[in-house]
């Protein structure tokens, strides 16, 4: 599956002053790791962002967000969110910078 390209430069973008950060091919898409960790990645047109399952479980509770279930079981920690939910660089940084938040967590921890 192809990735959406302006996407994935929007989250190089909005990754930019955070050390550590490392692209991989990966799902058919693009992964962002930060400390070793995937934090976010794109795949087709959506944002893949790593959160705690607590953060998880409430994002669920949002429009345009939806369980990663990439391998046919929904990730506790991993979810979708929609295009509509990061057509704005505002909102799409917040979504960012939890994912990279999550995962420098899991490295440090």
């Amino acid at each position: 599956m192809a990735y959406d390209e302006q996407l994935a430069d929007r989250v190089r973008n909005a990754l930019a002053a955070r050390s550590e950060v490392v692209e991989k091919k990966m799902f058919g898409g693009i992964a962002f790791m930060v400390a070793g960790k995937m934090a976010v990645g794109v795949l087709g047109e959506d944002l893949i962002v790593r959160l705690d399952a607590d953060d998880a479980e409430k994002a669920l509770a949002e429009d345009g967000v939806r369980a990663f279930d990439f391998t046919g079981r929904p990730s506790r920690t991993m979810v979708y969110v929609g295009p509509t939910r990061v057509a704005d660089d505002r909102e799409l940084g917040e979504w960012v910078e939890a994912g990279a938040d999550c995962a420098a967590s899991l490295a440090s921890g």
